[in-house]
């Protein structure tokens, strides 16, 4: 049986860099593959994502030209250009990503699947054929999520597609269905809509983006409205066939009725995207037989530094439960490489969870939303910058409407001047023009905060030197922000997840 200084299962954003920094410590490492290198950020989410996502604001910005004076004629998009450029950037980060792990002495990289055959004993499928068994001091775990599959009647019959499978699309769907109201069917949603296709949202919850604060959702609801989606909230699939039209969903509001207020009873596509959450990558390890055990939800349960219930095993990213962004991912690898090589003392558990959603416009949040605020029983003051003049209940543009406690008044608060008794305040920026960035013709906002850059703030303070959260670097690019900013900690594990 071969022997290790340390196992590491997976080569996602936590397990590659925990890999190498363990290897560049003369520690003999192993790091084990089932598929690509770069995990889900690089293989089939972020990266490829936002490839496309870029090809979609082209196509969306080419059909505005002749508002600037600029006459291109019919736009169209050729879906499989878009799809080549796409795999071209996921193959140079992967193999770059590769080629980094194998320049590392100590360093070896093994494709195939791992399981748990004993107490930190792996036995691993090789791809190419054949098995080994190898043993550690330390094992890590970063195996990251998949698709969740909803029990719906007939969804075993049709051909329906996830966020990977869309993505290898050769064609513009003449209609996309995307079951799911969450960051990854809005990103998509609006990706295909630019794309040309025509696209419907069902979401079973009353809004989109359902952990968000309602006014939030309302606006992003009505930012993806004006880009032609159609948007159905409370809605349930309760049935899916195929037929001579196409993909056939039937919706009901959830208690087994046909819908109210106007909804169809049934939406007809000719693609269907499954997008209701993700799944850990954790029940086909044999956690049983290292004693590791899983949370109700299948998660691998660590503690805040992010050891399992067995010795000398710990989890990282998704699979642990973590808030699924990359850059958190990478924030656990800090975390553990500390704990492991360094001092130690190192913990989620003060931890801030700023993230983005991609659509055009981006909104990014760091911290509490103003509901978890208020049912955490802290003072809340919402300090709001209306962006459209008359706007029902937000008065004329250049005043703020200020909430202490749920009792409203008129104020003009600077955004850079908090009381000291503000646990949390939220701004809402005077939105440029949705669709090119321009400043609305109006004029310009009073204000404009930009989040942090999700896959850089890791790496920034997160406090000022009287102890006070406060973002990391700007993002320049985004340009619909909601920032939430609170001296209580941002709930860590499962109960953070989006």
């Amino acid at each position: 049986m071969e022997h290790f200084d340390a196992i590491v299962i997976g080569t996602g954003q936590a397990g590659k860099p925990l890999a190498g920094a363990l290897g560049k410590a003369g520690h003999r490492t192993a790091i084990i593959e089932k598929g690509r290198v770069g995990g889900t950020c690089v293989v089939d989410g972020c990266t490829p994502t936002k490839t496309m996502v870029a090809s979609a604001r082209v196509a969306h910005l080419a059909r505005r030209a002749a508002d600037y004076g600029v006459n291109t004629g019919d736009v169209t998009v050729d879906l499989e250009v878009v799809r080549r450029r796409k795999r071209e950037m996921v193959d140079a980060w992967s193999s770059g990503g590769e080629k980094g792990l194998r320049r590392i002495d100590a360093v070896e990289l093994v494709f195939g699947t791992a399981r748990f055959v004993g107490e930190r004993r792996i036995e691993v499928e090789l791809t190419d054929g054949g098995s080994r068994t190898m043993e550690a001091d330390q094992v890590f775990i970063n195996t990251g999520t998949r698709n969740r599959v909803p029990p719906i009647e007939g969804l075993d019959t049709v051909p329906w597609l996830d966020n990977a499978s869309l993505m290898e699309l050769g064609e513009v769907p003449d209609h996309l269905v995307v079951l799911g109201g969450g960051f990854i069917g809005l990103e998509f949603a609006q990706m295909f809509r630019r794309f040309g296709a025509r696209v419907t949202v069902i979401e079973g919850q009353d809004r989109l983006a359902p952990r968000e604060d309602e006014d939030v959702a309302d606006e992003l609801r009505d930012i993806l409205r004006e880009d032609g989606i159609e948007i159905l909230c409370g809605s349930l699939a309760r049935k899916v066939q195929r037929d001579a039209e196409g993909v056939r969903v039937s919706l009901d509001d959830g208690d087994g009725n046909g819908h109210t207020g106007g909804s169809p009873h049934e939406v007809v596509g000719s693609h269907l995207l499954v997008a209701v959450g993700r799944k850990p990558n954790a029940d086909d390890l044999g956690l049983d037989e290292a004693g590791i055990e899983r949370t109700e939800r299948g998660f691998v349960r660590v503690d805040d530094a992010l050891r399992t219930t067995a010795d000398g095993v710990w989890a990282l990213g998704e699979v642990a439960g973590s808030p699924p962004f990359t850059h958190i991912a990478y924030d656990d690898y800090r975390i553990v490489l500390e704990n492991v090589l360094g001092d130690g003392g190192k913990s989620r558990e003060d931890r801030i969870v700023p993230y983005t959603l991609f659509t055009d416009p981006q909104l990014g949040r760091v911290g509490l939303t103003e509901r978890e605020a208020r049912d955490r029983g802290h003072d809340v003051r919402v300090a709001q910058d209306p962006d459209e003049p008359g706007r029902a209940g937000r008065g004329d543009r250049g005043d703020a409407r200020l909430h202490e406690g749920g009792r409203g008044r008129r104020d003009r608060p600077d955004p850079r001047r908090r009381h000291p008794r503000d646990r949390r305040w939220r701004g809402r920026v005077g939105r440029p023009d949705r669709h090119d960035g321009r400043a609305p013709v109006a004029g310009p906002p009073r204000r404009r905060v930009l989040p942090p850059h999700p896959h850089r703030v890791a790496e920034q303070p997160l406090r000022d030197d009287r102890g006070v959260r406060r973002a990391g670097a700007a993002d320049r690019y985004a340009t619909h922000t909601v920032f939430a900013f609170t001296n209580s900690r941002m709930p860590s594990g499962e109960s953070s997840r989006p």
